[in-house]
């Protein structure tokens, strides 16, 4: 058994196709079936069903290879190791983002950190929370930036900073203008949410408190997994929404208006780094988290006088 016959039935795991495996590992065809089989009849069992298409592995398959993940990232752990010990920052950090957050953090931080660490290439992938945490289990991300905390204690969380809630309202009632907004005078009927998936829907329903409210009751049934988009309904609807603090610097100066402020305490998202909890390229991890925060005003970084609204679901 080899780290190479390892590599090949994560590939076709991966592809669910011979051919295509071989193809993504740089070998003929024959030369990757011949080494799986080999491996199968080492370990007397067999990993795929090819009498199936696409090819799906066996019940024990599924467990050899969710091994060999285990035992590749392992490997991949030691080389990270090596490099981080000749303070190398350097090879590639795959990273996933949910979609609430990433076009309003990644312009403050991202083209410096690239000219600051030149070495690193960063892949960074657009996804909801409950497929960045798949993925970090899987190896295939390196970490993931969301709101937190997740009820998944196998992993480890890393809070970088708190971003407030505002109320987004279009051409609000200036008869019954109050400094700051409660929850409770929010017009549920004319709220809008985002689409199902997303944790800043499940924390709006929470400090809305909506649970088992209906908010559809809209003449529009309307989904998306956009702010802009939402923004945009909010406004040609005279609707209202909730909107992240970061999202707040993207306005124009007739929508920063439309802003209305919760009274204290702000209730706010936790936004951290979440990886593994034994995570091996420390140094990597930290020079994000540290240049991330160099470009977060500094009332974000500190949890006081403000309330975090759950990322999951409040069971009444």
């Amino acid at each position: 058994m080899n780290l190479q016959q390892l590599e090949y039935i994560v590939a076709v795991d991966q592809c669910r196709h011979f051919v295509t495996a071989a193809e993504q590992c740089f070998v003929t065809q024959a030369t990757l079936s011949m080494m799986i089989k080999k491996l199968e009849m080492e370990l007397d069992t067999v990993i795929f069903d090819r009498s199936r298409q696409p090819v799906t592995p066996t019940p024990v398959g599924e467990k050899i290879i969710a091994q060999a993940r285990l035992i590749l990232s392992h490997v991949e752990r030691l080389k990270a190791l090596v490099d981080e010990e000749r303070n190398c920052l350097q090879g590639e950090f795959k990273l996933g983002i949910i979609p609430t957050l990433a076009p309003y953090l990644l312009p403050l931080f991202l083209q410096d950190f690239l000219k600051k660490y030149p070495q690193i290439k960063l892949r960074i992938s657009e996804l909801t929370t409950e497929e960045i945490v798949k993925r970090i289990h899987q190896h295939h991300l390196d970490a993931g930036l969301l709101a937190t905390p997740i009820e998944d204690h196998s992993l480890k969380e890393l809070p970088l900073f708190y971003e407030q809630f505002v109320v987004y309202h279009a051409r609000p009632d200036k008869k019954n203008y109050k400094k700051y907004v409660l929850a409770s005078d929010i017009d549920v009927n004319r709220l809008w949410l985002l689409e199902e998936g997303h944790c800043l829907r499940t924390q709006i329903i929470n400090l809305c408190e909506l649970k088992d409210k209906s908010s559809a009751l809209h003449q529009l049934d309307f989904e998306t997994g956009s702010l802009e988009m939402l923004k945009k309904i909010v406004e040609s609807t005279q609707g209202i929404t909730i909107l992240p603090e970061l999202a707040v610097r993207y306005l124009s100066p007739q929508q920063k208006k439309w802003i209305r402020y919760f009274k204290p305490p702000a209730p706010v998202r936790e936004i951290s780094l979440v990886t593994h909890p034994h995570y091996a390229r420390t140094q990597t991890l930290e020079a994000l988290k540290n240049h991330i925060l160099s470009h977060i005003p500094e009332h974000m970084k500190t949890r006081k006088q403000k309330a975090i609204i759950p990322a999951t679901p409040v069971v009444p």
